[in-house]
């Protein structure tokens, strides 16, 4: 609660026998027995940004999301995802929202007044359910529904899909390398995650393999895996996003697939070596100067790195 709802609560509000609604004002002026009371706001919007997503749709939409900062941001995204939402006055878990309900089963009481007190709900959430929106609009709450994904075909990257979304919403001049700020010394050693979110897009454990016995003739090599990835012997496993972050952040070299954690660690800035195997790195591949790009699915190069 910031200083005007402070002064409303505890003043203003005796000054009306009725009824009162708390809305967001760009002005507060109130005439009450020859006396005037006028307060310049601000102008104060606020917003809520729904984000679902894996790790990586969260990381590549992060411009996107930042630009869309007003005076008090509030971010839902999923579990995981919610430390990595540092730019937000208050980011949730939309599962502890009991976003999920709406228009399925009885939602918790109180979400819709909740969202009512947004001026702004930017929502890639819902956006493929069109019962959802119907009853968004019946409850007159204020959503902006935006696709989740780009569509295929036109080759704009990811991260230059979610900034036009955000252009069409507000005046955005933010670069298209998203960035999470680790202030953590560089260390000597290579981190190396060799999973990611489908066993189609890993290039081959044994192949990590050899090249980490390769790696250590000059620098250790330090292996990673998320919560839900398949047994790793000597792994760190950090289940905090951001964490995880700035232990990566710590690294010389990063090696990985097309996964949210090669994400993670490029946004970090350490230098990256992403290993891409049938999805399309011109659309998902991570973003930075320090970004190198390797293929392998292509059956004849398959075998190259």
């Amino acid at each position: 609660m910031g200083p005007i709802d402070t002064v409303f609560l505890r003043i203003l509000i005796p000054l009306f026998s009725i009824s009162y609604e708390l809305v967001t004002v760009d002005i507060l002026l109130i005439n009450h027995r020859e006396a005037f009371v006028f307060w310049d706001t601000g102008g104060a919007m606020r917003r809520l940004l729904i984000r679902p997503g894996a790790i990586g749709d969260f990381i590549v939409s992060l411009p996107a999301l930042e630009s869309l900062k007003t005076g008090y941001l509030e971010v839902w995204a999923a579990s995981p995802n919610v430390p990595l939402a540092r730019f937000a006055d208050r980011a949730r878990s939309i599962a502890s929202t009991g976003l999920d309900l709406l228009g399925i089963a009885e939602p918790p009481a109180g979400l819709i007044d909740e969202l009512r007190g947004f001026d702004s709900i930017v929502s890639w959430y819902g956006a493929n359910r069109p019962q959802f929106r119907e009853l968004a609009g019946a409850l007159g709450l204020p959503f902006t529904f935006l696709p989740a994904l780009p569509p295929e075909g036109t080759g704009l990257h990811a991260t230059d899909f979610y900034l036009e979304q955000a252009r069409a919403i507000t005046d955005c001049s933010r670069g298209g390398i998203p960035r999470i700020h680790c202030e953590v010394p560089r260390e000597n050693f290579a981190a190396i995650h060799p999973f990611s979110g489908s066993p189609a897009k890993n290039w081959p454990l044994e192949k990590f393999q050899a090249l980490a016995r390769k790696l250590e003739r000059v620098m250790p090599v330090r292996w990673c895996a998320g919560p839900e990835d398949p047994p790793l012997e000597g792994c760190v496993r950090i289940a905090d996003l951001y964490e995880l972050a700035c232990w990566l952040a710590a690294a010389c070299l990063y090696i990985g697939n097309d996964s949210g954690i090669t994400h993670l660690a490029a946004a970090t800035g350490t230098p990256v070596l992403a290993l891409f195997g049938p999805t399309d790195p011109a659309i998902w591949a991570p973003r930075g100067p320090n970004v190198r790009v390797g293929r392998w699915a292509c059956g004849a190069c398959r075998n190259v790195l």
